[in-house]
């Protein structure tokens, strides 16, 4: 049996998680997953700043302090932390490693980034079916989704420390198992359960009690919520627990939620290495924070992976202003109407031109109609927030002028305007598709 902890579900978790969990217990693993389509559009951004950017800093800083109980306790670390240069990642954490005198090895896995490879491919969009000559010249990254494989063999070479860029969030738990378990590329009852297994623990504490819809209320100690800890067994069958002592709650309905998070086919939820059939998998709380999985059953691997690509789609800006009661709701709706009369008036050209009212039915759109003309006239406050994106920077900048003014030329209570006028942002879209996996080779860099 294995204990593999994860201490981050995405970028901008909490900073104290991974400390914590090596802290706290005997582990052998520690995975983070620090990626998502947007944090790569980020990281995007940054790299075309500083082509020696393009990786989560703060892994490194983490790691930095973490390294040398690391060594003591022979935890060894899987990231996708890398992003778009894992190598540049694998220098720093090298460097961090050679200022405090300690030898570790440490891994990159490469081969996702395919950019200068996309030239004459014929790839169509996942969703739309359009063609990529549509944003070819537009395209800034692109990023095939790797398997757990590549992990494994960076384990086998012995590093203590593997660093990523794109790859299924998943593979960063599966990666461990195939290593230690000696699991092939065709024992598919066992990738899906490695699968399961990933998934359920990949979002860090959404699996112990975060984000949980069931009794949340009764869940205890959610300020010092403990992360998700997966005991694997050589067979497939797994229990997700927590620290002793820590905050939140492993129950059956915790991990439900969380195996149901982020799947569209439960029946063929789809990896790099495998099939995985959620409807197969058997829960069962065999105690306090212990949840037992069983009979998680596999297909084949699909000839492709999926691509991340990114594109550049233009400008957006988003203002907001702030209604007091009386009539906090009609105020809003008001200040909305003047705004789109101006730009209007203005003869502006928006791609897109959005609305909401906080506090009124944002968060639940046409659901929320009917009630509110009931609730309207005791609202105490609205939040109107108004955005707008064109191709062209122009317009949206003429836009971003238009949003303070409402303080004296619209209906009055009105706050909020201390940030400034909105701020012009870069919109970096997603485009997802497929390539055969016979154009993509990962590589680890030891």
């Amino acid at each position: 049996m294995i204990r593999i902890a994860n201490g981050q579900g995405f970028w901008g978790d909490s900073i104290d998680a991974p400390a914590e969990q090596v802290r706290k217990g005997p582990i052998d693993y520690l995975t983070l997953d620090y990626l998502a389509e947007v944090t790569m559009s980020i990281l995007q951004k940054q790299m075309s700043r500083d082509p020696q950017a393009g990786y989560a800093r703060d892994f490194v800083e983490m790691i930095d302090g973490l390294l040398p109980e690391l060594v003591r306790r022979g935890v060894r670390v899987v990231a996708n932390a890398g992003g778009l240069n894992p190598l540049g990642c694998r220098e720093a954490v090298l460097a961090s490693a050679n200022r405090q005198g300690l030898d570790v090895r440490v891994a990159a896995v490469t081969g996702d980034d395919i950019l200068g490879r996309l030239d004459g491919m014929d790839l169509h969009n996942l969703d739309t079916g359009a063609p990529l000559s549509e944003i070819r010249g537009r395209i800034r990254s692109a990023n095939a989704y790797l398997g757990a494989f590549p992990i494994k063999e960076a384990l086998g070479r012995g590093a203590q420390i593997v660093i990523t860029g794109r790859c299924a969030d998943a593979a960063l738990a599966l990666g461990p198992m195939i290593h230690e378990f000696r699991w092939g590329a065709t024992d598919w009852d066992l990738l899906a359960a490695g699968i399961v297994g990933g998934h359920a623990i990949e979002c860090g504490a959404q699996v112990t009690g975060g984000n949980c819809q069931m009794d949340w209320e009764t869940i205890p100690d959610l300020a010092g919520i403990g992360y998700p800890i997966l005991e694997m067994e050589a067979d497939g069958s797994m229990v997700v627990t927590k620290h002793t002592g820590t905050g939140g709650r492993v129950s059956v309905a915790s991990v439900t939620e969380q195996l149901l998070y982020e799947i569209g086919n439960p029946r063929a939820y789809l990896t790099p290495d495998c099939g995985a059939d959620f409807t197969s998998v058997r829960l069962r709380q065999e105690g306090p924070d212990r949840v037992s999985i069983r009979g998680a059953r596999g297909a084949p691997a699909t000839d492709s992976y999926k691509v991340s690509i990114s594109y550049s789609y233009g400008y957006k800006a988003t203002g907001w202003v702030a209604y007091a009661w009386p009539d906090a709701y009609r105020k809003a709706q008001a200040g909305d109407r003047i705004l789109r009369e101006r730009l209007e008036r203005l003869g502006l050209q928006f791609e897109a031109v959005h609305s909401e009212y906080l506090g009124a039915g944002a968060c639940h759109g046409i659901a929320a109609a009917e009630p509110l003309q009931e609730l309207a006239a005791q609202l105490p406050e609205v939040v109107l927030r108004f955005g707008v994106r064109a191709q062209e920077r122009q317009p949206v900048e003429r836009f971003a002028k238009e949003i303070a003014p409402l303080v004296l030329n619209g209906p009055p209570a009105v706050t909020g305007l201390g940030s400034g006028r909105p701020k012009v942002e870069e919109v970096i879209a997603y485009w997802p598709t497929l390539i055969p996996k016979s154009e993509v080779k990962a590589e680890v860099v030891l």
